[in-house]
């Protein structure tokens, strides 16, 4: 195929050889980062401190669209058979990345400036993606590039709103985005990567096949995502979200994954698509119910299904692309293990009462603990030569 002759043929950095490689490495590092530098910026920066506006930004478009870009230059390639994005193409990418990074946290730098310079790497990652897919003639995943369109576009729309409209409207964008995209590509990996470790254990009770339940999960995800961007506080939404909500996690139970206790590498798949439904149902009952705090499911759906689900992929494309046995070791156990608390404690906060405070401070350390654990561990795997095949 034309990738493994490409990889090859390749002779540069390690780090270059494959999308996966620089942008999960960054993309970690950057979510350990990024969150304690907001929380010192809050209480010591003064007037130059970093506003939350600058944190949700660079939780969605930073963070995120690194690993975004990481899993889609790896996987699009075996997708159409095409040569993957790396060398100084892939360098050329990063690069992007990382001066939209430095735009928008650095002091006094012009807002419109800095708005193009953030906005040009999700364009430029989605007319990368396009190009591959269409050239590729791979239809199947013409609703991927769609979806990266979106969040390229809500990007655009954060910038364009600051200081003139709501740049929450950038933020739903966004997190709609994440929430369908959990959807589709972990509604094909959570199962088949379970099936495939069920037959190895030779456990019978496989995941159900792809039918009307996942196909009516997606639909009510896309609407439910959809109509809560365009009318967040309406009736249509909340009950949209609640029901998406639970018709995702009726998908998650027909595949069967409280049978892979014994392999966190699969197990932690289904628990970043339990968060997914959580989510999704806890802001839908925040908008029915004032009683319910909005940021319990913002956050269920961000620091949950996006964190976890992140990390569940990271962990599994790194050692698969790298060759190290598909299986979980301590290190990987604990980076699980902080995320998903991490996750637990900021969607319980907002019900902690006077113990709000500590708890967002404890699940800040639990977050940046897991992906500088990531970054830790895996650091090395991801700047070295591939291992001969292990699985």
């Amino acid at each position: 195929m034309p990738t493994a002759a490409a990889r090859r043929a390749y002779a540069g950095p390690a780090l270059f050889s494959f999308g996966f490689r620089p942008f999960f490495l960054l993309g970690a590092a950057w979510a350990a980062l990024a969150v304690p530098l907001w929380l010192l910026s809050l209480n010591y920066g003064g007037s130059l401190a970093l506003t939350r506006d600058w944190h949700t930004h660079e939780m969605l478009f930073g963070f995120l669209a690194a690993i975004v870009a990481g899993f889609l230059t790896t996987a699009v390639p075996n997708w159409t058979g095409r040569m993957p994005v790396i060398g100084l193409p892939l360098v050329g990418l990063a690069g992007l990345w990382i001066a939209g990074r430095a735009a928008m946290a650095a002091p006094g730098f012009p807002v419109q400036l800095a708005a193009v310079v953030d906005s040009a790497f999700l364009l430029v990652l989605a007319a990368v993606i396009w190009r591959e897919v269409l050239t590729g003639r791979n239809w199947r995943n013409l609703p991927v590039c769609g979806l990266v369109s979106v969040l390229a576009l809500a990007n655009v729309a954060f910038h364009m709103t600051r200081g003139v409209w709501d740049p929450a409207v950038g933020e739903r964008m966004a997190m709609a985005v994440a929430a369908v995209l959990i959807a589709l590509i972990g509604g094909r990996i959570v199962p088949s990567f379970t099936r495939n470790w069920m037959r190895k254990q030779a456990i019978a009770a496989e995941p159900a096949v792809f039918g009307h339940v996942d196909r009516a999960a997606l639909a009510l995800t896309a609407a439910a995502a959809s109509t809560w961007t365009a009318l967040p506080a309406t009736t249509i939404s909340g009950a949209l979200l609640v029901v998406a909500g639970g018709a995702n996690l009726a998908r998650l139970a027909r595949w069967r994954g409280w049978l892979t206790g014994r392999e966190p590498l699969v197990w932690i798949l289904h628990l970043g698509y339990g968060w997914l439904g959580a989510g999704l149902l806890l802001i839908g009952l925040s908008v029915l119910d004032p009683l319910v705090p909005r940021t319990a499911g913002v956050h269920a759906l961000t620091a949950g299904a996006i964190g976890v689900m992140t990390l569940a992929v990271m962990t599994r494309a790194t050692r698969g692309h790298t060759g190290r046995p598909l299986a979980a070791d301590g290190g990987t156990l604990a980076i699980y293990i902080a995320i998903n608390t991490a996750a637990l404690v900021r969607v319980a906060a907002p019900f902690a009462g006077e113990a709000q405070s500590s708890a967002l401070a404890l699940s800040a350390m639990l977050w940046t603990a897991a992906f500088g654990g990531f970054a830790l561990v895996y650091g090395s795997m991801l700047t070295s030569r591939r291992l001969a095949a292990a699985n």
